[in-house]
């Protein structure tokens, strides 16, 4: 008797144990991973944001989810960044220029005139500099993916078109919270002034600042051409963007986890390069239409700005390491020996 109780005590048993393990699969919940960025999800900075959040849920196999933050609702680069370090958020993706306070190899990205093309920033960013300025990164806190395109920046301005050198001068040009930026357009004669990204609007808006400097994506998307009537075609700094992961963070997943990470983000990367490069053929051309009064600098109008700056790029080359300059410069030979 005793032993028929014991034999049907383990089957009713094993059928609840049977009938509870899907619902136990169903409760295990992925693993969230904040992820903030600047610009509106509409921009394409968001457009890549979502490819990266779909591919990571894809390859993990549900068992990882981004959870994409824009608009800067997590604060500017400068406080994300900080927020990776400490641990209080996951990832993020942002100007390498405000990590300058950070690292100062990202300083690097910053040199005036130092890029001339997109093959040529490819080229680099993904090469041996680029892995060497990003690896830098971890000593620091952060763990650096892949490099996004910003793109090359341009000036805008609601004072008067600039055609020449001189026209900067006495110019409220708003920069990113980085001495390179701060540096360079005072050399050029504007009164440089560093703000976040996320004041910049309002700032432009109630002529607290004049003009600013950034790429037609981000013009376009910003709406800047609102509040700003001229628009020169500058091509001063190519920008990149680079996306984040806290070392904290990082240090905590599995080996899968990581690659899971990685394969993404090099996906995104590609992604959004290609959409970043489509919309800004586009992008000038609405900025035309909605009225923005644009000039191209003559070459002779960049040569004067090239070496008005040599003072800069002897700063910046001071300050990275006379070693990683040599390094670009080598690097960037080869590059355009391959055309």
């Amino acid at each position: 008797m005793k032993t028929l109780r014991r034999t049907l005590l383990a089957a009713v048993a094993l059928a609840l144990t049977a009938s509870l393990a899907p619902v136990q699969a169903q409760d295990i919940k992925p693993r969230l991973i904040r992820f903030g960025y600047g610009l509106a999800e509409d921009s394409n900075q968001g457009r890549a944001t979502k490819v990266f959040a779909d591919n990571v849920l894809k390859l993990s196999g549900g068992k990882m989810k981004l959870r994409a933050i824009g608009g800067a609702a997590l604060g500017p680069d400068t406080q994300m960044q900080q927020a990776l370090i400490g641990g209080a958020q996951e990832m993020m993706v942002g100007s390498t220029a405000t990590l300058v306070g950070i690292s100062k190899e990202m300083a690097l990205w910053d040199t005036p005139f130092l890029i001339s093309s997109a093959r040529e920033a490819d080229a680099l960013l993904d090469g041996p500099v680029g892995d060497k300025v990003r690896a830098k990164l971890e000593e620091k806190g952060l763990v650096g993916l892949v490099y996004w395109e910003n793109g090359f920046r341009n000036v805008t301005n609601n004072k008067r078109a600039v055609t020449k050198l001189e026209d900067l001068d006495g110019i409220k040009l708003r920069v990113m919270q980085n001495n390179v930026f701060l540096d360079s357009f005072k050399a050029l004669g504007a009164n440089a002034v560093p703000l976040p990204y996320s004041e910049l609007f309002t700032a432009l808006e109630t002529k607290a600042v004049d003009g600013q400097e950034n790429p037609y994506n981000t013009i376009l998307s910003a709406k800047f051409y609102e509040v700003q009537k001229y628009l020169t075609v500058t091509n001063h700094v190519y920008s990149p963007w680079i996306v984040l992961v806290s070392k904290k963070y990082w240090d905590g997943l599995s080996k899968d986890e990581r690659a899971v990470l990685q394969k993404a983000a090099v996906i995104s990367r590609d992604f959004e390069r290609q959409d970043t490069r489509a919309e800004a053929s586009r992008a000038l051309g609405e900025l035309k239409a909605k009225g923005m009064q644009i000039n191209e600098l003559s070459a002779a109008e960049s040569t004067r700005m090239r070496d008005r700056l040599t003072r800069v790029n002897a700063g910046v080359a001071a300050n990275v390491g006379m070693e990683l300059w040599s390094e670009t410069q080598a690097e960037l030979v080869k590059i355009r020996a391959k055309k």
